[in-house]
């Protein structure tokens, strides 16, 4: 005979997650590749072949994440001609693609905290007009500062009844 109450089932269980923005979000930045490139040019990398030697990736691989990007409008193409060349794009990061930062950043940060060595962080964040470090934290529109614990979701206008 178990002494624990019977656990009541997640209210989520109750909604479909068929129109989950997590869900969209990752159809278009949910794979390796896509960050890395996403993290160059958040660094101001913007030339192709620049992009292939920091990320190694394919020059096919290379070609498909940016043409991605560039049809989801998170990036746009500039032309550029190096003397003598012929033209040539840059990508840069729409107003769309700069909202991903705050993702990245939390990233970095997960990963400094669980995953790197004892040589520390490769990179660090700071604030370019103080020189003072970075950091990403939640506030509800209040103003509190909110720990993953103290925050709960909630069907939205855009939610939808589970069938059966």
């Amino acid at each position: 005979m178990s002494t624990h109450p019977t656990a009541t089932p997640p209210a989520a269980l109750q909604w479909s997650a068929d129109n989950c923005s997590i869900a969209r979000s990752l159809e278009i930045v949910g794979e390796r590749w896509t960050f890395l490139v996403l993290r160059e040019l958040f660094q101001g990398v913007r030339r192709f072949d620049d992009l292939r030697v920091r990320t190694s990736i394919s020059r096919q691989l290379l070609s498909e994440r940016l043409k991605m990007l560039v049809e989801r409008g998170l990036v746009r193409r500039e032309p550029y001609r190096d003397e003598g060349r012929r033209q040539r794009h840059e990508y840069r990061l729409t107003e769309t693609g700069l909202e991903l930062y705050p993702i990245l950043v939390a990233l970095m940060a997960w990963g400094d905290a669980h995953l790197t060595g004892a040589e520390g962080p490769s990179m660090v964040l700071e604030h370019r007009d103080c020189g003072e470090a970075v950091h990403l934290e939640m506030r509800c529109a209040a103003g509190h500062v909110l720990t993953p614990r103290e925050v709960g979701g909630r069907p939205g206008p855009g939610a939808r009844r589970r069938a059966g």
